[in-house]
């Protein structure tokens, strides 16, 4: 079982920021040994998950079918797909939903609006939650003692020159959240993105997933996202809040 677990921190070390590996960023990203990420690498290649060209290791296609086991059977994203796919054709923009993993923001479901230009985000990514709105509405619903935890790891990279990595400023940026109900991140994440993002609530009142939309900066105001976007996805969000 030790090997097995080393052989999922090998594949969750591949990810937006190292679409391949050396067997020694392997060992490094998962603070294993390096013939210990070796092995699993060679492992996953023989399997089919990994092709190797003498120096990097790549995922295949066949890495789909281990996020497509939760995407095709967890009964979250399957009932928001409607829900996404009507949001977006109401906003003419790209419409996701999140949920919390350790810090971040991952996305689960999302229904594309079609544009030359995509935002970049896609279903199995991870944005961080301090500076992404699908983050914020997460850490809203953190206990004190539990984002008190967050804040204090520190792992806060500033993305931009807006980026709010500072403990206090994200406090703040976080209480706001709680107290209109929703979530903005203005070029926070990349210049000339904006974001906006609600909570979805389940039948107990918990926050289980943060609906959200992200457009360019140049074609969505700031008073838009707020003025237009939030009640499309607010009312949104309740509905399927309603089926939790």
């Amino acid at each position: 079982m030790a090997g097995l677990a080393k052989g999922l921190a090998v594949i969750e070390a591949f990810g937006d920021a190292s679409s391949q590996l050396t067997v020694a960023e392997a060992a490094r990203r998962t603070d294993v040994t390096r013939a210990a990420a070796r092995r699993c690498l060679l492992t996953l290649t023989d399997l089919g998950y990994l092709t190797h060209d003498g120096k990097f290791f790549r995922p295949t296609p066949r890495m789909l079918r281990l996020g497509g086991a939760y995407l095709d059977t967890a009964s979250l994203p399957v009932l928001a797909q409607p829900h996404l796919v009507a949001a977006r054709d109401e906003l003419a923009e790209s419409v996701s939903l999140a949920v919390w993993e350790d810090g971040w923001s991952v996305f689960v479901a999302r229904a594309e609006a079609e544009r030359i230009v995509s935002t970049g985000v896609r279903v199995g990514a991870r944005l961080p939650a301090h500076c992404s709105a699908t983050g914020r509405v997460l850490l809203a619903a953190l206990d004190h003692e539990a984002l008190a935890a967050y804040l204090a790891r520190g792992n806060r990279a500033r993305r931009t020159v807006r980026t709010l990595v500072a403990p206090e400023d994200i406090t703040a940026a976080v209480q706001v959240v709680r107290v209109d109900g929703h979530a903005t991140s203005d070029e926070e994440l990349e210049l000339g993105m904006r974001a906006v993002a609600v909570p979805v609530t389940d039948a107990r009142g918990r926050t289980v997933a943060a609906m959200s939309v992200s457009a360019s900066s140049a074609r969505v105001t700031a008073d838009e996202l707020h003025r237009d976007f939030v009640p499309v996805l607010a009312g949104h969000a309740a509905r399927l809040g309603r089926m939790l």
